[in-house]
């Protein structure tokens, strides 16, 4: 009886169907990541129902750029500088009788931008997100609504002339949900003003160059990257794949990261943390908050380690293509920190998003460098960060 038993039960744990066989199975599929390099970066934010991704990823860099550099840690204040963005785009479609796009996104230029021009301020100089307006994160579908009828009455309207006056309207709408711009406040026992608080950073605008790879213009020149959320028209260095991919894994290896801004509308992007390159690709939906929209209410699977072996070899040509269609889009800034390898020897980026401590990495995806190679747009970096030969050819040497 005893043997029958043993027997019985040594080939049920056979059978495909057995819970040891699914779970065996289910460990093979699952992938594993080891840490190669991953630089200091500040805690994971929660852009909520908003189009800040911009903002979150671009202080997000500034604020691992402070650590890098030794200055401590810092939580600048994503809604000085939305603040002051929206208000500069609302100029600029006004100016262009609505030709150049009012909305709720911007890029990594903002930043530096306002950092120049405007100075920065820490998150305690101004209201906490949402808090104006009974919320505990930013919820932008009524500012939002109410912001863009606005600026979209004058810019598009039949009207002869426009009085000066519209500027302190719409910055009253603003003031209501994101406080007051302050013109000095304390922080640590000492008066700043905007432009004191950024000088006393050490930061250098001057240090950072946006980065991307396309063939519509030349190799080692400067473009205008053709987004709508461009809207200040910032140039972009242009790099051959090679070199843009090399430039990417020296500025982690040697201590940097960097502001990433890329399509996440691809079915690769998964819900779980993890994101690769799958033969097809499928859209999310477009309700509730920025992670809603781009993976979905019910998560997308994650991808398995057999499946991850199979990603596609990227080329410049297919990333021009992608471009080229409307296949590859403005979707998300996020920031890459970090390198791991999975159980099988492949490498993946680490990134920080700005969608909560969501996933089983608390708001951390491990990207492929294939995912990074076809579907980056573009990339905010210290010059420095970039290797001394292909920064001779861009001229920064």
């Amino acid at each position: 009886m005893k043997k029958y038993f043993l027997i019985a039960a040594a080939l049920t744990c056979l059978l495909p169907g057995s819970t040891v066989a699914q779970e065996k199975k289910a460990a093979a599929d699952t992938l594993a990541f080891t840490v190669v390099k991953a630089n200091p970066i500040t805690s994971v934010k929660d852009q909520n129902q908003s189009g800040t991704c911009w903002a979150y990823s671009s202080l997000g860099f500034l604020e691992a750029e402070l650590l890098r550099m030794g200055k401590g840690e810092y939580d600048l204040c994503e809604s000085y500088l939305v603040y002051k963005t929206y208000m500069d785009r609302a100029d600029k479609s006004i100016r262009t009788h609505g030709d150049a796009s009012f909305s709720q996104g911007g890029s990594f230029y903002d930043a530096i931008y306002c950092l120049k021009n405007y100075g920065i301020v820490p998150q305690d100089a101004m209201p906490a997100p949402g808090s104006l307006y009974g919320d505990s994160l930013f919820n932008f579908n009524q500012l939002d609504a109410v912001a863009s009828a606005y600026v979209g009455a004058i810019a598009k309207g039949k009207i002869s002339k426009i009085s000066p006056v519209w500027r302190q309207d719409l910055s009253s709408i603003y003031e209501h949900y994101f406080g007051k711009l302050p013109e000095k406040f304390t922080y640590k026992g000492k008066e700043y003003t905007p432009k004191s608080f950024a000088e006393s950073l050490g930061l250098n605008p001057d240090d950072y160059v946006s980065l991307t790879s396309y063939t519509h213009h030349p190799f080692y020149s400067k473009f205008i990257l053709e987004i709508q959320d461009n809207w200040r028209w910032a140039e972009s260095y242009n790099l051959p794949l090679d070199e843009f991919m090399e430039v990417m894994d020296n500025a982690i290896r040697e201590g940097y990261t960097f502001a990433w801004g890329a399509d996440v509308s691809e079915r690769g992007f998964t819900g779980k943390g993890i994101a690769t390159v799958p033969a097809a690709g499928a859209k999310a939906g477009t309700q509730g908050s920025d992670a809603v929209r781009w993976i979905g209410t019910n998560e997308r699977n994650s991808v398995k380690a057999a499946d991850n072996q199979g990603e596609l070899t990227i080329t410049q040509e297919m990333r021009q293509a992608g471009y080229d269609s409307w296949q590859t889009t403005d979707d998300h800034g996020m920031v890459i920190y970090g390198l791991a390898k999975d159980q099988n020897g492949k490498e993946y980026f680490m990134m920080k998003n700005s969608w909560g401590n969501i996933g089983p990495y608390k708001g951390m995806w491990y990207v492929s460098k294939p995912y990074v190679a076809y579907k980056t747009m573009n990339i905010l970096i210290h010059k420095d960060a970039i290797p001394t030969e292909i920064a001779k050819k861009l001229g920064l040497k």
